[in-house]
């Protein structure tokens, strides 16, 4: 996939700091960006269609990441999914990979793995 700004990347996570800052990043990449305080709301809104990669948090109220993305794969949702978690534990870390995830970013992380991680998402 080409990046262009037409390539919408959602952010979901409950953080609002994080909903601030890291839209702002992934503009500057190139990429449209939406950012959503919950699961719940991003399921709701009109952009769960049109989401071409996921930028997810791990640990939220209500749902969690890893239960977003097992709601995506049971509606047959096939978004790419980079998870953000502040708990640095690999033994976290290796089963969302196995579920399909494209990365898992420990936070804090530096630009340059964000927009890694997207490229191979996007690929």
């Amino acid at each position: 996939m080409i990046k262009t700004r037409d390539t919408l990347v959602s952010v979901v996570d409950d953080d609002e700091s994080v909903r601030e800052a890291l839209p702002d990043l992934i503009r500057i990449f190139g990429f449209d960006v939406r950012a959503f305080s919950s699961a719940a709301e991003f399921l709701d809104s009109e952009w769960l269609k049109k989401t071409d990669c996921l930028v997810l948090d791990v640990a939220m109220p209500g749902m969690s990441g890893p239960e977003l993305q097992e709601e995506l794969v049971r509606r047959g949702e096939k978004i790419p999914i980079v998870f953000i978690t502040a708990h640095k534990d690999e033994n976290e870390r290796i089963p969302l990979l196995q579920g399909g995830a494209v990365d898992c970013l420990f936070k804090p992380f530096s630009d340059v793995a964000l927009q890694e991680a997207l490229d191979r998402a996007l690929r």
